[in-house]
């Protein structure tokens, strides 16, 4: 009898321990986040694109679902990576434009953040490739031969693995968790804004010997044949060499997966493709035949396949939550003469919208956004309006994470929008910037079937309008208003026809900025 027992005891065991592991790991998804760099809405073949392949992003997207309407909150990369992590427009926080090469730690240690978040929901943390975010104290800014704090690590973030800036600035060194990697105290790391001596080559006194010559700034410090923003010495045993950015994210995201293969785990993949200096693998040149932007994008689909193919190996495919955006919209000349217009032919990085980079257009901020979780999220097309300032909020509901009083203040719980529930809705409002926190502002409204677009311009003249030509500035209104409905190209302004409409959407956005928070109140279902 009692053998009898034993067995069936063991047989129930057998039956009912993989559902219970099964309930137990749809409760804690993995979540990994891959934010791809300056790529526009029209630059994968899974948005249009006709030009050149992407893959493996393709992939994911007839395996998840493909946002239509998926925004970042600035159309240039510190902003948006202030707000993604922080939930908080960063308009409401003075020193988040781009960052310079000394900046110190944008967001401080005690700012709730989404790593910290999941951190505290049992999550390993990660963020591996570009931070642009700064590293050490205010007022003093990163000491690059001492300990780099505080960063992401003050911040939720269990490790990481970083390009430190951007790299078309000065320093071109990793930095791992506190330290610059490899760094021979012998021979110290100077980072500064001057010229040190005139002995020092910059792409303006040694511009014959680059492999990749400057078209506007980006001539000072010279390295891997390569002319940047800011000046720098020393460090030379920690120099890293462009071609090999995109293996390293890969290697180092690859190795946190498998030691947290038993954990959840959330995984910040911050890519730097196809940012400027586009320079990727060897092995990539000449694939796309866009010139070296159009490789990095083939470079960037790679990585996306790499990652899947790790979640694949490792049995974590249905138990993770794979977002993909990008930190905003595409340029083409942004300071190297790298044939991104020369070879552009008949590709359309911004798809079929107006702008990129450094404008408030749509094709500056309405960019890719997917997200997949197979048995979760149903495959197909969304049209609901998301942003990456809503993963904050989102995946913190989705892991049953209490958010603080006073935190993530402009983040919306999306979850349902993000993972296809039925009838869940996204945005109804939001607010976009260009750079920096007095920059210019943008403003998108839906009332019914009309979705309404306010520009407020605080200068005459603004960047970028079309992104198929250099950097440009052209004449703009204080107030222009567009209908994106039946306008989504943004040709044909209206404040002249409707004052009353564009004082209302101006009113209701200064209400927006004055508040200090957007809170969403009507609360979307967490998906366990």
């Amino acid at each position: 009898m009692r053998i009898t027992n034993l067995i069936l005891v063991l047989v129930l065991a057998t039956i009912l321990l993989p559902t219970a592991l099964r309930a137990q790991q749809s409760k804690t998804p993995n979540i990994v986040v891959i934010m791809a760099d300056d790529l526009g809405y029209g630059d994968l073949s899974c948005y249009g694109a006709t030009e050149l392949a992407t893959p493996h992003i393709d992939k994911l997207a007839t395996q998840g679902l493909r946002f239509t309407s998926g925004y970042c909150s600035a159309s240039t990369c510190t902003p948006t990576r202030y707000s993604f992590l922080t939930g908080n427009y960063a308009f409401r926080t003075p020193g988040t434009g781009i960052a310079p090469p000394n900046s110190p730690a944008i967001i401080q240690p005690g700012t709730e953040t989404i790593a910290s978040l999941l951190k505290k929901a049992g999550y390993q943390t990660a963020v591996i490739g570009k931070w642009h975010l700064g590293l050490g104290e205010k007022g003093v800014g990163p000491d690059w031969n001492g300990q780099l704090k505080p960063g992401p690590l003050e911040i939720g973030f269990n490790e990481c693995f970083l390009l430190p800036t951007t790299n078309d600035r000065v320093p071109q060194v990793y930095v791992k968790d506190h330290h610059v990697l490899n760094l021979d105290p012998s021979d110290p790391l100077w980072v500064g804004n001057k010229k040190p001596s005139d002995s020092h080559p910059t792409g303006k006194t040694h511009r014959s010997a680059l492999k990749m010559d400057w078209s506007h700034g980006h001539n000072s410090t010279i390295h891997n044949g390569i002319s940047r923003i800011g000046f720098y010495t020393g460090g030379n045993a920690a120099r890293f060499r462009d071609e090999d950015l995109a293996d390293k994210w890969i290697e180092k995201s690859v190795k946190f997966m498998q030691a947290n293969k038993d954990k959840p785990f959330f995984l910040f993949f911050s890519s730097h493709d196809c940012h400027v200096p586009r320079m990727p693998h060897e092995r990539f040149h000449g694939k796309s035949g866009l010139g070296f932007r159009g490789d990095a994008i083939v470079q960037l689909d790679w990585c996306v396949g790499e990652l899947t193919k790790t979640l694949d190996r490792l049995g974590l495919t249905e138990n993770t939550i794979v977002v993909f955006c990008s930190d905003n919209g595409p340029v083409m000349d942004d300071g190297y003469k790298d044939d991104a217009l020369e070879k552009l032919g008949n590709h359309k990085a911004a798809g079929p919208y107006t702008g990129g980079k450094y404008s408030v257009f749509e094709g500056g901020c309405r960019t890719p956004f997917i997200t997949r979780w197979p048995g979760t999220i149903t495959p197909g097309v969304s049209d609901e309006m998301v942003c990456t300032i809503d993963l904050a909020a989102s995946l913190a509901s989705m892991v049953g994470q209490d958010v603080p009083n006073g935190a993530l203040t402009d983040s919306f719980d999306l979850l349902g929008a993000l993972t296809g529930k039925p009838g869940a809705v996204g945005r109804d409002h939001l607010a976009v910037q260009d750079n920096g926190n007095k920059g210019t502002l943008g403003f998108i409204k839906k009332e019914g079937d009309k979705i309404w677009k306010l520009h407020e311009y605080k200068k005459k003249r603004a960047r970028n309008v079309t992104v198929e030509q250099k950097l440009a500035t052209s004449v703009r209104e204080p107030l222009e208003l567009y209908e994106l409905t039946s306008d989504p190209t943004e040709a044909k302004p209206l404040q002249s026809k409707m004052a009353d409409k564009v004082q209302n959407l101006a009113k209701e956005l200064h209400g927006l900025v004055e508040a200090g928070s957007t809170r969403m109140q009507r609360a979307q279902p967490a998906i366990r």
